[in-house]
């Protein structure tokens, strides 16, 4: 009575051994593939399918319930595994001791690199050069995939206004045109030519949708955006990321308009899936499906799994409501067959393409490819072109190398650890190099380097140390002084109510001003911050961001001439938290401010007789700290004869400017092309980034630069989902910054 069993269970390990054990050459041949799967899988196979389990040794999950859960097939993927053995320990299990043999994905948070690590995202966006963010992209997925991972969390898509988020360190900075076109390079980064590479990860982008919206600049708040707003500002990012073929969604921890972004049928079903098309997996953050209970839009797991898997989830991270209640709300009638099925279609669908089911081991017999020289020629290079030049009176920088002393002062100096960042993944402080571990490498034979940190570390109030700074200062022909934001004050969960420098620095730096030495700022961090006081009292400010493993080499290039900054912000920095959130693409008002927006004003009139009554602050000049794209050069740019084109026969707005290198060094402008229009039947921003260029120039040449926008580009969605193209006037600008440039005006004409 026991042989047809027998032969029944043999016949689908067979199956399930003779279809998947050759790569599918085709998507037709993988949803095949997929289909014979799904249709062998019993329902505690696929909840297994649709659950992520956190693998950690020292505390969460014990290893041998671990490989009994992948044996019975109860989870389909691990996040945060510890090493390649690991994985392919589990993926044993999982391939040859599970019945219908699926193999597992394994994913970490790839966010600047495996273990040679680059600047945090917000500083690689302000290098303008896709091209060299996915090639640290492709570092990171070559790195990572040497350990078992196959799958990131990243990129970050987020749209970030306020400096106060802590995660706006992992964002791309505040415009949607340029966070999507760097995060769909790292897309092309992390995923590679060819998904079923070994060392091709997939990507993952977050948090969808509208996260760094959150009120007060809280993480995890609630965040209220219009239509026209999320589909305007917020979604772009996430549609670009789409058609550069990224494989996964997260869905966020927000609530969006009342409705839990993790449980949101609207973004999720409506947007994602029937408008984009999208067709492979969404997986949720970190047990936001069970943290629906605490928004109130469950009122326990059971219910948080049916918002879940009704809006579209498709796999749950850590906690565990899908495996414990998708039974029951099937027999309930509250969730369907036809959704479990459509989860876990996009989840093997993604497995397949990456070659698990036919390659699901890692080699640990290849070279490990961790910090290579060309990884860390790549890390040096994208540090050195996120690095922002804020100020340099009196050409201070480059440093001569022969300067006779010079004093490195400052708690961020010499601190390997912070230099990393948020998001280390698996970097190690003790391979990051310091400005000060690699200063004396570039400074002449004659040259004398003094230290002295001033403070211990950078939230340090203890200034008893300060003395010894100020005597180095004093014997010192210029100064380098490292301050800024250590890296446990940015990231997730990391906002500020105050921006400003920590600890005792704002005294660190008034003490070694008060020598008279003509002083370098190298300021660290994961946020623009708030440094009026630090910025006055310096010559030149070298923004820094947290640069990774090569800090010290890309610091020191730059402050010694060996390379040319090229930096400009993605983010607008505010001179003071009261002005926040700033960014440059808002709204006019009805009384926008007419006057000097570099200084404060007073109104002149009264309510009655309202002279002067301006949308402003009384007690600050109206204008940013730093413009949206600014960046300054060891040369300079000069910009002249902008024109238009007749539109040519897609009808595409031809722009071109002339672009001439003024001074006497080579060097690299960004060219940002922005456009407004003037009016519409929703009102619109005062300036949008459509389109940017990295133009090199040799001192003293000149070039033509000529942009093609798509007339597409100029038009936008209403708050009921309508895309307009608008005729009318419109303005064009082609300029350094977005505060810089006249406009050229042109006419949409009616189609």
């Amino acid at each position: 009575m026991r042989l047809p069993h027998l032969l029944l269970s043999c016949a689908a390990f067979m199956l399930a051994v003779t279809v998947f054990s050759a790569q599918p050459a085709t998507e037709a041949e993988i949803e095949i593939a997929v289909g014979k799967l799904l249709s062998q899988m019993t329902l505690a196979e696929k909840l297994g399918q649709m659950s992520q389990q956190h693998y950690d040794t020292k505390s969460l999950t014990n290893p041998v319930s671990s490989a009994n859960a992948v044996r019975n097939g109860q989870v389909g993927s691990f996040l945060n595994p510890d090493s390649a053995e690991t994985v392919n320990k589990l993926q044993k299990v999982a391939v040859e001791e599970s019945r219908l043999k699926i193999p597992l994905i394994f994913g970490i948070d790839v966010i600047h690199g495996y273990r040679t690590l680059f600047p945090i995202p917000l500083g690689q966006s302000c290098s303008w050069n896709p091209e060299l963010i996915e090639a640290a992209g492709r570092v990171a997925a070559v790195e990572s995939s040497s350990a078992g991972i196959r799958w990131t969390f990243a990129p970050m898509l987020d749209i970030a206004r306020d400096a106060r988020w802590g995660r706006i360190a992992e964002t791309l900075g505040e415009d949607p045109y340029l966070t999507g076109q760097l995060g769909a390079a790292m897309v092309r980064g992390f995923q590679g030519k060819d998904l079923t590479a070994p060392d091709s990860i997939a990507a993952c982008a977050k948090h969808y949708v509208g996260y760094g919206a959150a009120e007060g600049g809280r993480d995890y708040n609630t965040t209220l955006i219009p239509e026209a707003e999320l589909r305007n500002i917020y979604l772009p990012s996430f549609r670009a990321a789409k058609e550069a073929g990224v494989q996964t969604f997260m869905s966020a921890f927000n609530d969006l308009n009342g409705v839990p972004t993790s449980g949101n049928v609207f973004t999720l079903r409506q947007v994602l899936q029937k408008e984009w098309g999208f067709d492979g997996f969404v997986v949720s953050d970190w047990e936001s499906i069970k943290e629906m209970i605490a928004h109130g839009a469950a009122a326990d797991l059971h219910g948080a799994a049916r918002l879940g898997i009704n809006a579209g989830v498709d796999m749950e991270m850590v906690s565990t409501s899908y495996r414990d209640h998708g039974a029951a709300l099937l027999r309930e009638g509250a969730i369907s067959t036809a959704m479990l099925d459509d989860s876990v279609r996009r989840i093997l669908r993604v497995k397949f393409r990456l070659g698990l089911f036919s390659n699901p081991y890692t080699d640990t017999t290849r070279p490990s490819p961790l910090l290579s020289e060309e990884n860390l020629r790549v890390a040096r290079a994208l540090a050195t072109e996120s690095m922002v030049l804020l100020k340099n009176e009196k050409s201070l920088l480059p440093l001569s190398a022969n300067t006779k002393t010079i004093a490195v002062i400052g708690p961020l100096a010499d601190s390997a650890v912070d230099m990393r960042g948020c998001w280390s993944c698996r970097g190690e402080a003790s391979e990051c190099r310091t400005v000060y571990s690699v200063f004396k490498d570039y400074v002449g034979a004659k040259s004398k380097v003094l230290y002295a940190p001033g403070l211990e570390h950078a939230s340090s109030t203890d200034t008893s140390e300060i003395a010894a700074a100020v005597k180095a200062a004093r014997k010192a022909d210029v100064v380098v002084l490292c301050i800024g934001e250590p890296h446990e004050l940015s990231g997730e969960a990391r906002c500020r109510a105050f921006i400003d420098l920590p600890g005792a620095q704002d005294q660190l730096i008034s003490a070694v001003a008060a020598t008279g030495k003509p002083i370098v700022l190298v300021v660290f961090g994961g946020r623009p911050l708030t440094f009026a006081n630090a910025a006055a009292k310096a010559q030149s400010i070298l923004y820094a961001w947290h640069p990774g493993t090569m800090a010290g080499p890309a610091i020191c290039d730059l402050l010694f001439g060996r390379a040319n900054p090229s930096g400009k912000l993605t983010t607008t920095f505010p001179r003071t938290v009261g002005q926040i959130p700033l960014y440059y693409n808002h709204k006019n008002t009805g009384r926008p401010v007419p006057l000097d927006p570099k200084a404060a004003q007073t109104p002149l009139g009264t309510a009655e007789d309202p002279k002067g009554y301006y949308s402003q602050y009384l007690d600050i000049p109206q204008a940013p700290a730093y413009p949206f794209g600014f960046g300054l050069s060891y040369t300079t740019f000069a910009y002249s004869d902008l024109k238009l084109e007749a539109p040519d026969a897609n009808g595409a707005i031809i722009a071109t400017v002339t672009i001439a290198n003024t001074g006497t060094r080579d060097g690299v402008e960004v060219a940002q092309l922005y456009t407004r229009q003037l009016v519409g039947t929703l009102t619109r921003p005062v300036k949008e980034l459509k389109s940017f260029q990295r133009v090199a120039l040799k001192a003293g040449e000149q070039r033509s630069v000529r942009f093609e926008l798509p007339k597409h580009s100029l038009g936008y969605y209403d708050n009921t989902g309508r895309f307009l193209l608008e005729p009318g006037k419109y303005h064009l600008w082609i300029a350094p910054n977005s505060a810089k440039g006249a406009p050229v005006e042109f006419v949409l004409p009616t189609q």
